[in-house]
């Protein structure tokens, strides 16, 4: 009877730790532009979106969460409706509270934020600055994240590349390059991820793939939902341009999704879809 009964506890013992193997040694990664808050956009504007935007955020529950094009207040209904979240990140126009924000929202039971700094996609990283053929401010937000149980270290770089100057775009890509070189991070485990207005076979993509990989092409599950990541708010729209992206390095990656949930009414919670990937060690 002894022996029937230490089995028991052995194997009681074996299913927790594979529990907390689960649940501490997976991580799932999102990246969202969520569209800027414009009156112009009538049923799409952010007041009529912002609910359900957050709503499909906590039914993922992602660990690290990127977006794009949040302004202040946007990135503050975020925050104010994501329990256990906190976030990094600065506005592009004057690296405080002024224009579009790259936020890093991240779940702040299961990660800390160590460092983060921002930088602008230009020749002049470390200042206010429009780089190249860019038509704007355009940057990139660095976080770096312990896990509180495992203490392992994730370096985080959020993106939103410009939607116009194709210089820029592969220059953007260089300077991510560089700053993964410089901060010693190629054997670290990395996530670079955002709206990087560029599709797969383009030279900013490219780049990137010199030191990364490309999660949608390395799940080891089957891709869920459409190929493309932008759909333009046309409800009738099956997105098939990927413009938004997950690399990683130093990580498998289980499970990739283009999330192509709607609102109530149908139409869609964004003009992107999310990205959401799930990653182990």
């Amino acid at each position: 009877m002894k022996t029937i009964g230490k089995k028991v506890k052995d194997i009681k013992l074996i299913v927790l730790l594979l529990l907390s193997f689960n649940f501490y040694g997976q991580t799932s990664i999102m990246t969202y532009n969520i569209r800027f808050n414009n009156p112009n956009d009538n049923v799409n504007w952010w007041k009529n979106r912002k609910e359900e935007v957050a709503g499909m955020i906590k039914y993922y529950h992602p660990d690290i969460l990127g977006i794009q094009e949040g302004l202040n207040d946007q990135v503050n209904d975020l925050y104010n409706n994501l329990p256990n979240y906190s976030y990094t990140g600065v506005g592009r126009d004057d690296g405080k509270e002024k224009g579009e924000y790259a936020a890093i929202f991240y779940n702040s039971d299961k990660f800390e934020l160590i460092n983060t700094k921002t930088y602008w996609l230009s020749s002049t990283p470390n200042k206010v600055s429009v780089g190249w053929d860019a038509s704007m401010e355009r940057i990139t937000t660095y976080g770096v994240f312990r896990n509180l149980k495992t203490n392992d270290t994730l370096h985080v770089f959020n993106c939103h590349y410009d939607h116009i100057g194709k210089m820029a775009q592969q220059k953007s890509s260089e300077l991510i390059v560089s700053l993964i070189r410089q901060k010693d991070l190629e054997k670290r485990m990395v996530i670079v991820m955002g709206d990087l207005n560029s599709t797969p076979k383009e030279k900013a993509i490219q780049s990137l793939k010199t030191v990364l990989e490309d999660s949608f092409e390395i799940t080891k599950h089957p891709i869920y939902g459409p190929v493309g990541t932008f759909n333009t708010f046309d409800i009738d729209f099956i997105p098939e341009k990927r413009i938004d992206y997950i690399f990683t390095k130093n990580l498998v990656v289980e499970n990739y999704r283009n999330i192509d949930d709607r609102r109530k009414n149908n139409l869609w919670l964004s003009d992107h879809l999310p990205v959401f990937i799930e990653v182990m060690k």
